[in-house]
């Protein structure tokens, strides 16, 4: 079966654009607000920019969803720079050690809200630690709401059962994992979208590094089978919702 094309409105009229920028990254723009997801920006190899370029852009704030060097990344570059680093408890605290200013510490079933959009953090199950080896805490999927628009960003959790209360939510869109060997594969990513029942889906964490083997095809055609559409942009490509 051929995967659905999502339809995109133009650029002028999206509440919400979504620029993927390799691996799990991401930056969220609805207006005047920017906001950037797990910032692993130096060392992605696919990477479509530098950092000093994203340093540019004054971003309202950086989500972190777990510890782990390719989703920390660069956050307390950002952080050192003003920008608020939102995560956990144990992610807000060590930012907060480690020179951030104005880091925010949550924790799962909270919500953290600023001029740019809210984020609640939902569960994830994966392991977590900054790359010095310190304890993360418990990895984290994001609810983002910027524009109106309602994100599930899933870190890099496996299946879950409880994935069915995250999908009560009414998802606008949902961002699964598919590398396999560390998160789910393309086939249990599918899985997740009967439990979550988005309006789309977006692919990520495959490709970057020889482990990550997950097609993205596969992913798109097990979703055409649910009658979910599926965004599959490159590196430095922007979706539009």
């Amino acid at each position: 079966m051929t995967a659905p094309k999502p339809s995109s409105p133009s650029p002028s009229t999206a509440r919400l654009q979504i620029r993927f920028l390799g691996h799990s990254t991401f930056l969220f723009t609805a207006g005047e607000h920017k906001v950037l997801i797990d910032p692993f920006i130096e060392g992605n190899p696919k990477s479509p920019i530098t950092l000093s370029e994203a340093l540019s852009w004054k971003v309202d704030a950086v989500l972190v969803s777990h510890a782990h060097g390719d989703h920390w990344g660069n956050a307390l570059d950002f952080g050192r720079a003003g920008v608020p680093i939102i995560g956990t408890a144990e992610i807000g605290g060590y930012a907060g050690k480690h020179g951030a200013v104005g880091a925010i510490g949550a924790n799962i079933g909270g919500t953290v809200r600023g001029n740019w959009g809210s984020v609640y953090f939902t569960p994830a199950w994966h392991s977590s630690s900054f790359p010095d080896g310190t304890y993360g805490g418990m990895p984290t999927g994001l609810v983002i709401e910027m524009g109106g628009v309602r994100v599930y960003f899933a870190g890099d959790t496996s299946r879950f059962s409880d994935m069915a209360l995250i999908g009560e939510k009414k998802l606008d869109l949902a961002m699964l994992p598919i590398g396999d060997h560390y998160t789910m594969g393309p086939q249990e990513a599918a899985l997740c979208l009967d439990l979550l029942r988005p309006a789309a889906a977006l692919p990520m964490h495959y490709g970057t590094f020889p482990g990550l083997s997950g097609d993205p095809a596969v992913f798109a055609a097990l979703a055409a089978q649910r009658g979910v559409a599926v965004h599959q942009p490159q590196p430095g490509e922007t979706v539009s919702l």
